[in-house]
């Protein structure tokens, strides 16, 4: 199996991180998800590169455990997700339609 590669910038540095392939979008957007987080930290804790990422890894970790505690409600899809699950639904109404009309009700 062939690997595929995607470079992160954070704290001022590239990375490049292996992934599987068609995994790049995913592993760039988790990417972005730490550099959100990096972004928001005060400059004193921001000051070493490692202190940095490893802050920023908590206050992922921190949000994801509240998440599966049920301390906290998940975090809202994209917009884009949003966009495409109401394309997703308006087609499969068009089918069901479709269906309805010819007098075949799947199933």
């Amino acid at each position: 199996m062939s690997e595929s590669a995607v470079q992160l910038e954070l704290a001022g540095r590239s990375y490049a991180v292996a992934c599987a392939p068609g995994e790049e979008a995913r592993v760039a957007a988790l990417g972005a998800l730490i550099g959100e987080k990096l972004a928001g930290l005060p400059a004193d804790v921001a000051a070493s590169e490692s202190r940095s990422l490893l802050f920023a890894a908590l206050l992922l970790a921190d949000e994801l455990a509240e998440w599966r505690e049920g301390l906290a409600p998940p975090p809202a899809p994209p917009a884009a997700t949003l966009a495409r699950l109401g394309n997703i639904a308006l087609k499969i109404e068009q089918l069901a339609d479709l269906f309805e009309a010819f007098g075949t009700a799947p199933g």
